[in-house]
């Protein structure tokens, strides 16, 4: 189905592709072995919701191990489970094993809004996610997110000396207090340079909100978008020349906010053709992952927490799902970067809804029933669990088999209908989460 180019871009930012424990419908004593052998391996899960013990997801704890990094994904953009179990796990790691940051496939400068919030009470929750949360970025505007930002800033109102934070790894949107952190160091630090920050910055701090600022980049011709990275670039040349004085902390952080929103611009002067051909799609699809890898890690470093990092499947794993549009993951540069300190943990489904874009491009409720046969969901479904948790490093032969083979797998991103996708489990991700069944999110604002 062909695109104008903006909502084509704007679209591949995010879509990639398109309970309580007990017992399935399906007999416990199932004869198929591969079933058996993930059996014996699965660990029972006793619901999604982030409330009450957590008990269950010790066994998680062990599959995560030593991480710094642990990618949380979602098998589809908009359902709540997904949402309510990245908040229960979440709040595990951080009682269990010291994790202090949620990371979301957002904005940085969105991140910081809310890590303001979290941190120091700085905000109304709601007011940011609707300023922010907006184009493709719109299924992060939920009932589940905001009741993770509130636990979130109530944790932190008891442990006000370690707190948990929030930060946006993404590049779709660079706001205006981003360009502010940079000029508002310059001035103090570097206060020979402002004018030409000043210049240099003319034109490209936003002044619309963000859905219209993201469409309008788009309609610029292209010599125009490069114009501006040219310009970015030179700034952060420029700051990255400069003596980072007594206080290094400052200048490590405003040379980031710097790089953010060079990262911003340069993905926007890639040629994304014409709804016709591609141009450099796949270059800027490459770009955009490794970038979110690079603000991953550089946030783990500088802030030294662990880190849970939600986003799709898709972006978390270590192979593509669609080698054409997407050369190489997220998953994948984190796992170069810090080895066996990433591990990523994949969802799969049987059955349920999501929030979606429709053929219309109107955001509509999908419900899908019981996955086909020879897909990856349909065996995981006969597992004698409702919702589980399994090591797919560990789990024994004829399973690992199974999970190291390419079959067809749901991989939901912001359009529906769309294809299934050739996966191999194994391959992918380190551990799976798989629900029996989902509902969709809650949409706020909408």
């Amino acid at each position: 189905m062909k695109r104008h180019r903006t909502g084509f871009l704007l679209t591949l930012l995010l879509c990639l592709g398109t309970a309580a424990a007990g017992a399935t419908p399906t007999s416990a004593t199932n004869r198929d072995p591969v079933v058996a052998a993930l059996e014996r391996f699965a660990h029972p899960l006793r619901t999604v919701e982030p409330r009450g013990d957590t008990g269950d997801l010790r066994p998680l704890d062990r599959m995560i191990g030593d991480a710094r990094v642990v990618g949380l994904g979602e098998a589809t953009h908009s359902s709540h489970d997904f949402f309510a179990m990245k908040h229960r796990v979440f709040r595990h790691l951080v009682e269990k094993k010291g994790f202090r940051t949620f990371a979301l496939e957002a904005g940085w400068s969105t991140g910081l809004r809310l890590n303001d919030y979290v941190v120091h009470g700085k905000g109304d929750p709601k007011r940011i996610m609707r300023e922010e949360f907006q184009a493709d970025y719109l299924w992060w505007n939920n009932t589940d997110q905001l009741a993770l930002l509130t636990w979130m800033r109530a944790y932190n109102r008891q442990h006000p000396h370690d707190p948990v934070r929030f930060m946006g790894d993404d590049l779709g949107w660079a706001g205006p207090e981003l360009y502010d952190k940079v000029t508002d160091y310059v001035t103090r630090a570097q206060p020979g340079l402002r004018k030409r920050f000043a210049a240099l910055y003319r034109g490209l701090r936003p002044t619309v909100p963000t859905g219209e600022y993201m469409a309008a980049y788009m309609t610029k011709p292209l010599v125009e978008r490069r114009g501006m990275a040219a310009r970015t670039g030179e700034a952060l040349k420029l700051l990255r020349k400069q003596s980072p004085g007594a206080d290094r902390t400052a200048y490590d952080w405003a040379v980031r906010h710097a790089t953010v929103v060079d990262q911003v611009a340069r993905f926007y002067a890639f040629d994304f053709g014409d709804g016709e051909s591609e141009g450099q799609l796949a270059d800027a699809m490459r770009y955009r992952d490794q970038v979110m890898a690079d603000n991953t890690v550089w946030w783990q470093k500088h802030t030294g927490t662990k880190v849970l990092l939600s986003a799709h499947n898709a972006h978390l794993a270590y192979e593509t799902t669609d080698p054409a549009r997407y050369p190489r993951m997220q998953g994948a540069f984190l796992r170069d970067r810090l080895g066996a300190a990433y591990v990523s943990v994949g969802f799969t489904f049987d059955r349920g809804s999501f929030n979606a874009l429709g053929e219309e491009g109107k955001n509509e409720r999908f419900t899908v029933g019981p996955a086909a046969a020879g897909t990856n969901e349909r065996t995981l479904d006969r597992v004698g669990l409702r919702d589980y948790a399994v090591d797919l490093r560990t789990v024994p032969e004829p399973a690992r088999t199974w999970l190291d083979r390419k079959r067809p797998t749901r991989s939901i991103g912001t359009i529906y209908p769309d294809d299934l996708y050739d996966i191999a489990l194994a391959r992918s991700h380190d551990v799976l989460i798989h629900l029996h069944d989902i509902e969709a999110a809650k949409l706020r604002d909408q």
